[in-house]
């Protein structure tokens, strides 16, 4: 209630979404060669047999491994999601059986990142985010790891900095009277 001689209620800081991350998409690189591959041979190779069921069992083993080495790797891909906002780290992993894990800003948090030469050449990483005692979370093959980790910090500082705000100054000290 506002009305005269009582203040506005404080305005909630709203939670932005600062990024949304999947990891790196080099790992569809294989698959989408397999699949152009497959097709390849799949069309070259399907009606150049003289019994009708080799013909068929061309076009269905092409299928099985489209499914398993192109379509099985994208889901595995897609079902992969980092969200970073304003508050906290929110990770999603899984398809048919779904886990989330949130790390809330403010409580504070280790940052690490690991590269490995692969990784590196394309410019992503491994961001490990320790939180105490609890399980460290990894988000594995994230594009621009150093990027994240730097924002991940200005996140935690800006957050804890809020959280925590700054003790009230000190009384100021009193000079003793000067006697002339």
């Amino acid at each position: 209630m506002t009305g005269p001689g009582r203040p506005a209620p404080p305005a909630a800081a709203t939670e932005r979404v600062v990024a949304r991350l999947r990891p790196h998409a080099r790992r569809l690189l294989l698959p989408a060669l397999l699949l152009i591959a497959v097709s390849g041979a799949g069309a070259f190779f399907f009606g150049s047999f003289d019994l009708e069921w080799q013909n068929w069992a061309v076009l269905i083993g092409g299928g099985v491994i489209v499914l398993v080495a192109c379509v099985l790797p994208f889901i595995a891909w897609l079902s992969v999601r980092y969200v970073i906002t304003t508050r906290r780290l929110i990770v999603r992993r899984g398809f048919f059986v779904r886990t989330r894990q949130e790390l809330y800003h403010a409580r504070g948090y280790g940052i690490t990142v690991h590269k490995s030469w692969v990784q590196s050449a394309f410019g992503s990483g491994n961001v490990r985010v320790t939180s105490g005692g609890e399980v460290p979370v990894v988000l594995r093959d994230v594009p621009g790891a150093v990027l994240v980790q730097n924002a991940l910090h200005e996140l935690v500082a800006e957050n804890q900095s809020i959280a925590a705000p700054y003790p009230a100054a000190p009384p100021p000290m009193q000079q003793p009277p000067v006697r002339r």
